[in-house]
């Protein structure tokens, strides 16, 4: 697999090459967000990997435009720990963040979730988790075989989670998918209709294994373990 690494940190760089090649990935690196932009258009990685402070062209631009034209994972890695720049990243394309300092256990875990495919998940008819089966197409979910009745507003919220398994799903997208653009601020509307959710489908709603909160960012659909 290739993962591209930007870093204006040389030696950030230099142990992200070492640790990454350890475990059987191709790597290469960026400098800057504009050899970032051109790396990933010429190498086509798996996954890129991206700091957001570097010179030039920071990492949010870099997402934007790498997002103009493919899909690729890209997980931010960057020393910000304010949550408006990790919103900024992950609304700008960004799939996940992790905030230096980190373990490598953690980055490599995160770099198998972006890129691990679950098109069954994503696109297939049913999404099942714990006792629970949702049936994307005929809108419906079932509990231990049982008919759950979900409000429009919870099956709105419900399904874009379920459509981007183990994606974090800003507030800011989830506010607008559901209730428009008028409501990014409304993050109030999504505490309450994750709580009904979880009421409903988790087996212990105080802890949640399948609807987590990622605090002040958004929310992550976590399916069972394959």
């Amino acid at each position: 697999m290739r993962v591209l690494v930007a870093d204006d940190d040389p030696q950030i760089l230099k142990a992200l090459r070492i640790i990454l090649t350890a475990h059987g990935y191709d790597v290469s690196t960026a400098r800057d967000g504009r050899e970032a932009i051109d790396a990933a258009a010429h190498d086509r990685p798996d996954v890129i990997v991206l700091d957001l402070g570097m010179p030039g062209l920071d990492g949010v631009a870099v997402i934007e435009a790498v997002r103009g034209w493919t899909t690729t994972p890209i997980l931010v890695v960057s020393g910000r720990t304010d949550t408006s720049g990790k919103v900024d990243a992950l609304d700008a394309g960004a799939d996940d963040y992790v905030t230096k300092p980190f373990a490598t256990e953690e980055l490599l875990a995160r770099i198998r979730a972006v890129t691990r495919r679950a098109p069954e998940a994503a696109d297939g008819p049913t999404v099942a988790f714990g006792d629970v089966v949702v049936d994307l197409a005929a809108r419906q979910v079932k509990r231990a075989g049982q008919d759950v009745r979900l409000t429009p507003t919870e099956w709105a919220v419900l399904e874009q989670l379920v459509r981007n398994p183990r994606r974090l799903v800003t507030q800011q997208t989830l506010l607008t998918s559901v209730w428009g653009p008028t409501h990014t601020r409304d993050s109030g509307y999504l505490r309450i209709y994750l709580g009904t959710l979880r009421k409903k489908l988790e087996a212990d709603p105080s802890r949640p294994r399948h609807l987590i909160t990622e605090p002040g960012i958004g929310y992550r659909f976590v399916p069972d373990p394959e």
